[in-house]
C-alpha cells in the first residue's frame, strides 16, 4: 500500500504576531515535501483553495517547485477543482509538471468542498454537476487523445485541436476525489478511474460500503475492479507519544474545524469529542508511531485500500512539529504498515523504464474536506 501525504498549505486567516502568512507556509510546504521524498513516503498531495486561509491557489506551481527536490515521490492534486477551471489548462499545467518530476504527476478531480472558486471564475452554481461531468469528460478526451474533437453544453467545441506538451507517463493519473456521496462513487467505477475519499468524521467503517458501490460499478461497466486503486484520505499527526500528538494536534485541527464549521452551521468540536474520535473507530489517526501503523492496518483490512493519505499539517501546526511528524512517518510508521501488509504495489501503477527513471533506483510510485467529488 502507497503511504502518503496531503495538506492545503494553510495560513493564518488573519494578519498579526505570529501568523503565517503566504511567503512562509509555501517556503515550508517545499521542504516538507522535499522531508517526505527523504524518508520514503510514496505521494504528497496539495489541494486547490481560493480563500484567505490557504495559499494552495495554484497546486501544479508549488508541485513543480517540489519536483526539482525530490526524486521519488509522486506529486499529485488534492484536489483540482475541475468544475471551475478549463480541462484543457489542466492538462497542460500537470503534463509539464509530469514532465519535470520524471513522470510522477497525478490529477485528484473533484467538485471542491468550497465555492468560492465558481463566481470567481464566472461560473454560475446552479450548473454545478453538470459543470463537473462536462468538464470530466474533456479531460479525459484530452488524456486519451493527442488531437481532441469534443462538444459540450458549458464551454466552447474543440475540432481537431491538439493539446501540448504530452505527459512522459503513457496516462496520465486522473482520480476521482469523493466526499461521501453514492453518486460520484458509482461515477468513478463506471468510468473505471481510481478513487480517493475523504473521511474526515464519524465512524470510517460505515463508509466500506462506498467502496463496494465503487466496485460494483466497475464491474457492471465492464471494469476489472482489480485493476482499480482507491486511497483513504484522513486527518491525524504523530509525535513520539500519544499525548504528545493529541496536545499538538487537536488545537490547530479544532480551529479549521470550527471556522469551516461557522460556515456550514456545524456544531463545535471539543477536547471529548476529538479524543473520541482518535479511539480505534474514529476518523483521526493520532498517536505514537506504533498506534497510528496499527489503525492504518486496521482499517486497510476493512477497505482493502491501495493508498493512505494523512493530513498533518493542518491549521497553523508549527513547522518543525510538521517536519518531526513526517520523520516518524517515513522512517517509524511506513516500515511497520509495509511489513504488515507486504504485498507489490497495486497493478494499475506503471514502472517507468530505466531508461526515463530520474535515477537508476525507480520503484513503481504511486483530502480533502467535505464533499469533494
Amino acid at each position: 500500500m502507497e503511504l502518503g501525504l496531503y495538506t492545503f498549505a494553510d495560513v493564518s486567516p488573519e494578519p498579526g504576531p505570529g501568523a503565517i502568512g503566504a511567503h512562509e507556509r509555501l517556503r515550508n510546504l517545499i521542504e516538507e515535501i522535499e522531508l517526505a521524498d527523504q524518508v520514503g513516503l510514496d505521494v504528497f498531495g496539495l489541494g486547490e483553495h481560493h480563500r484567505p486561509d490557504y495559499a494552495a491557489s495554484a497546486p501544479a506551481v508549488a508541485l513543480a517547485a517540489a519536483a526539482e527536490r525530490t526524486k521519488r515521490i509522486r506529486l499529485t492534486s488534492a484536489v483540482t477543482v475541475l468544475s471551475s477551471d478549463d480541462p484543457v489548462r489542466v492538462f497542460q499545467q500537470f503534463a509539464t509538471l509530469d514532465l519535470l518530476s520524471g513522470g510522477r504527476a497525478e490529477i485528484m478531480a473533484g467538485r471542491g468542498s468550497f465555492i468560492e472558486s465558481f463566481p470567481l471564475f464566472g461560473y454560475n452554481l446552479e450548473d454545478y454537476d453538470e459543470l463537473f461531468a462536462e468538464k470530466l469528460d474533456l479531460l479525459l478526451a484530452i488524456r486519451d487523445h493527442v488531437k481532441v474533437t469534443w462538444s459540450g453544453s458549458l464551454r466552447a467545441p474543440i475540432n481537431d485541436r491538439g493539446v501540448y506538451p504530452r505527459p512522459l507517463q503513457d496516462k496520465l493519473p486522473i482520480w476521482i476525489a469523493v466526499g461521501g456521496t453514492p453518486q460520484s462513487v458509482a461515477r468513478a467505477g463506471v468510468l473505471g478511474l481510481p478513487l480517493a475519499l475523504a473521511i474526515i468524521g464519524g465512524e470510517p467503517a460505515r463508509f466500506a460500503p462506498l467502496f463496494d458501490i465503487y466496485r460494483d460499478a466497475a464491474r457492471r461497466a465492464g471494469n476489472d475492479p482489480a485493476s482499480l486503486a482507491t486511497s483513504l484520505n484522513v486527518h491525524g499527526f504523530i509525535a513520539d507519544s500519544t499525548d504528545q500528538a493529541a496536545d499538538d494536534f487537536y488545537g490547530p485541527q479544532a480551529e479549521v474545524m470550527n471556522r469551516i464549521g461557522r460556515e456550514r452551521g456545524w456544531g463545535p468540536t471539543s477536547r471529548a469529542h476529538f479524543d473520541q474520535s482518535r479511539g480505534p473507530n474514529g476518523a483521526l489517526f493520532v498517536g505514537n508511531p506504533e498506534q497510528v501503523a496499527e489503525k492504518i492496518v486496521a482499517q486497510h483490512r476493512i477497505f482493502g485500500n491501495d493508498r493512505f493519505l494523512l493530513q498533518m499539517a493542518i491549521g497553523t501546526m508549527p513547522h518543525a512539529k510538521v517536519m518531526k511528524a513526517i520523520e516518524l512517518y517515513g522512517t517509524k510508521v511506513a516500515p511497520i504498515v509495509r511489513r504488515e501488509l507486504r504485498r507489490p504495489f497495486p497493478p494499475w501503477r506503471r514502472r517507468l523504464p530505466d531508461s526515463q527513471s530520474p535515477d537508476s533506483l525507480a520503484r513503481p510510485r504511486g483530502g480533502l474536506a467535505g464533499d469533494a467529488g
